[in-house]
């Protein structure tokens, strides 16, 4: 169907569009002389949306000889061939149009007037039909480029989504090939405690497979399945590894992408207590933030340890799943510092609309909601008399960062 006549709407503004090109016509007969001002306008007026119908046909017209398979002569050709036999029709319809005015007026002027108006209506018809054909050009144009556009977008979402399903198959070996690894070492030691760690793993890995295929799932799922890990690996290591984490409920309440701790949590064990004579805590912590959600995993590490065998694939992995799933948007940044090894991840959070009693936080408001985090953390760190002297001042902050300014 052509797309003017698949909505009235369209034929409503495509028809009110011919009637200033009638009062042309009608002007343009008038000065001729072949009409007056009024009887030419009653007549070119309905001639000209009559019109506007037959010119609906220059649209099979172009897509019949398209530019790029016919080339520009024969196009010409066809165009000058469709106006002539258009402007043709159009005179027939013209003349009987007088002919029905003569019938029930009597006005045997305007059936006269039929000659001398004849080649203004034909040359004007010739020219509209031309133009009708380049419009209809224009919008074939249009819409193949815009179909372009949006397959293209389509091949853009599906590059993506197999780039995510390639990284969350790389990520599968990786954490098989560990796990293999732990349950290997106690094969031998204690085999009661490989069997136990079997059934663990079983479990672990029946849950991966129900979440690993969702876009994305609760913090509180992904911090469940970093537990669950842990759990299997403190059979392996006993009392040298322990377990902390810290997150509060708003922020288990965000979503992120399922799996994307465990490569963390993974290089944690194998690349950080294991090389620890007295073992440690792999500590793992979130925080939300007003944009975005921080999520830290921390490791006892031996500076004087011997350089692993580690490809990097673990965070290499989670680089290149934060750029697929954010871009640029979210970082990652891992680094050793004072024998602890620290990786932080920063994802943003979508932003609800702004409301209008609020007031879009300062820079001022910023940096101090950043210096509150950082002491939080730093918090965390200490204990006794310090940690509560630190933990008093944190409080004063956050309550005067919570009054309105005229109570400052």
């Amino acid at each position: 169907m052509h797309p003017i006549l698949a909505h009235p709407w369209r034929l409503a503004i495509y028809l009110a569009i011919w009637i200033p090109l009638g009062i042309l016509l009608a002007a343009l007969l008038a000065l001729q002389a072949a009409l007056g001002w009024t009887d030419a306008v009653f007549v070119a007026v309905p001639l000209s949306m009559a019109y506007g119908f037959l010119c609906l046909s220059a649209w099979y017209v172009t897509g019949g000889s398209p530019l790029d398979r016919l080339g520009a002569m024969r196009v010409a050709g066809s165009a000058v061939a469709s106006s002539f036999l258009s402007s043709a029709v159009w005179l027939l319809l013209a003349r009987g149009w007088m002919g029905l005015i003569v019938s029930f007026t009597g006005r045997a002027d305007v059936q006269g007037s039929f000659r001398t108006g004849a080649p203004t209506l034909f040359g004007f018809g010739f020219l509209l039909y031309l133009l009708a054909m380049a419009v209809s050009y224009l919008a074939a144009a249009f819409a193949v480029s815009r179909d372009a556009e949006r397959r293209g977008l389509e091949l853009q979402v599906l590059a993506r989504e197999a780039e995510l399903r390639a990284l969350r198959a790389q990520l599968d070996p990786h954490f098989l090939f560990n796990s293999l690894q732990s349950i290997s070492a106690l094969t031998t030691a204690d085999p009661a405690a490989a069997r136990r760690m079997c059934l663990l793993l079983a479990d672990f890995l029946r849950e991966t497979l129900a979440l690993g295929s969702r876009a994305r799932i609760p913090l509180a799922s992904e911090l469940a399945l970093a537990r669950r890990f842990l759990a299997i690996e403190q059979v392996r290591f006993g009392d040298r590894l322990r377990v902390d984490v810290a997150s509060p409920a708003d922020a288990e309440a965000c979503d992120v992408p399922p799996l994307l701790l465990q490569p963390l949590v993974e290089n944690a064990v194998t690349h950080g207590v294991a090389h620890v004579i007295d073992g440690g805590a792999v500590t793992i912590r979130a925080e939300r933030r007003p944009a975005s959600l921080v999520l830290v995993v921390e490791n006892p590490c031996d500076p004087d340890r011997p350089a692993g065998r580690g490809t990097g694939l673990g965070l290499r992995n989670v680089r290149q799943r934060l750029q697929s799933e954010y871009g640029d948007g979210a970082v990652l940044q891992a680094g050793e510092s004072g024998g602890r090894y620290i990786a932080r991840i920063d994802v943003p959070l979508p932003q609800p609309e702004a409301r209008v009693e609020r007031e879009a936080p300062t820079a001022s408001e910023r940096q101090l909601e950043e210096a509150v985090w950082e002491l939080k953390s730093a918090s965390r760190e200490l204990s006794g008399a310090g940690r509560r002297q630190l933990d008093a001042g944190i409080r004063t902050l956050e309550d005067g960062r919570g009054k309105p300014e005229t109570d400052r």
